[in-house]
């Protein structure tokens, strides 16, 4: 009968064992991806520009279709790709990709910043594009011209 005890006690889970293991600290197991260069790269390209977006693919060759639908956007809203965007294809940097979701704190890509602040993704972007959030923030950033009007054909 002795056996059988030490048996079982064996098996079951001492409540001493259970406290050390949650004891450990939650920041053990965080793996940080954003070096220093990969930082500075991000940084400087959301001050220098006033519109950025970190992306799969390319404005003219998107890899998914959240990133597809942020294009599509930003091209309905009159954006003029060419002047005014500045995108990077995370696909072709695996650093820039996990760095850039640790920089943020968002999870996601494609990743929108306008006038060096963090607007959001895909689903923002939808949500701010059919509000009409999205056309005003255009607007106030002067990354779009105002529909010409009747009263000011020329605005």
């Amino acid at each position: 009968m002795n056996f059988l005890r030490s048996a079982s006690s064996a098996i079951r889970p001492s409540s001493h064992f259970l406290t050390r293991r949650s004891a450990l600290p939650a920041t053990s197991f965080a793996v940080r991806y954003l070096s220093d260069s990969t930082k500075k790269t991000i940084e400087d390209a959301i001050h220098n520009n006033k519109l950025v977006v970190f992306m799969k693919g390319t404005p003219d060759a998107p890899m998914c279709g959240f990133s597809r639908a942020v294009m599509q956007i930003l091209t309905v809203q009159g954006v003029d790709m060419q002047k005014s965007l500045k995108s990077f294809n995370i696909l072709a940097d695996e650093e820039l990709r996990s760095g850039i979701k640790e920089y943020s704190s968002w999870p996601t890509i494609p990743q929108v910043y306008i006038n060096g602040e963090f607007v959001g993704g895909c689903d923002i972007m939808v949500n701010m594009h059919q509000s009409g959030e999205l056309e005003d923030l255009l607007l106030k950033e002067k990354l779009i011209e105002p529909e010409p009007s009747e009263d000011n054909p020329r605005a």
